[in-house]
């Protein structure tokens, strides 16, 4: 991604509305399909954890390995989790060895990766027989937006889309669904007016206070919904897999 998005994301990452809902919405599909069957600590691999901002929320569940490939992202992430981010690009990931994972995620990383079959088979390899795979991705080709350009996407996934390139890299869906469902239709309306007066940017700058925690708490809704109830659209795609040899 260009230099400035990740100035942005350092700085917004921890109060901005949609990363501080999303962690809320990450932890409890941690907590239905991964926590659950597990008394102890899980080992975790964050791949691709760009300025850091998701560390401390999966530390809470056990020791966390996390990689980056951009430099100056992995030194934002190292100084602000105290844990030394590894370079790592998808789908080599040279610097992280074959182990036993039980969690392995990929938060809003794999539209960045060319190779995304590629990417999820070299990750198969680092998963212990009962580890977990979760993804997210943004949804539905037909949102692209000069959002997607400026953070250097490949693609938007639909529900046949990732499943398919999950299953094909020796993988078996356990759980799939949309996300950022609530405010779907405001956002979908937002882009539209954006385009109508030719103002299609990256969309990512950080609102005002109050117009932040509205939209904060209506995101945040989702976690006592997601990983329960199916919701018919969404902005993203959640998913949970695990090995087919598992």
């Amino acid at each position: 991604m260009d230099q400035l998005v990740y100035q942005r994301m350092a700085s917004h990452e921890d109060t901005h509305w949609w990363f501080v809902a999303r962690r809320k919405i990450i932890t409890r599909l941690i907590d239905l399909f991964v926590k659950k069957d597990r008394e102890s600590d899980l080992k975790i691999l964050e791949v691709g954890c760009g300025t850091g901002g998701n560390l401390a929320m999966l530390k809470q569940f056990g020791t966390v390995t996390a990689t980056e490939c951009d430099e100056v992202a992995r030194g934002f992430a190292t100084n602000k989790s105290g844990i030394t981010v590894r370079d790592g690009r998808l789908p080599e990931l040279a610097e992280v060895p074959e182990d036993n994972f039980d969690l392995v995620v990929l938060l809003d990383v794999l539209e960045h990766v060319e190779d995304d079959l590629g990417a999820l088979k070299s990750l198969a390899p680092r998963q212990g027989e009962n580890g977990r795979l979760l993804v997210t991705v943004p949804a539905h080709p037909w949102l692209w937006s000069s959002h997607d350009v400026v953070h250097h996407h490949f693609r938007r996934y639909t529900r046949a889309t990732l499943r398919k390139v999950t299953e094909d890299a020796g993988y078996k869906v356990e759980s799939m669904g949309y996300y950022n469902s609530l405010l779907f239709p405001l956002v979908i309306l937002v882009r539209f007016l954006k385009k109508l007066i030719g103002s299609d940017n990256a969309d990512d700058d950080m609102p005002g206070p109050a117009v932040n925690g509205i939209l904060k708490n209506i995101f945040a809704l989702e976690q006592n919904i997601v990983g329960r109830l199916p919701m018919p659209t969404g902005l993203s795609l959640y998913m949970v897999a695990r090995p087919k040899s598992g």
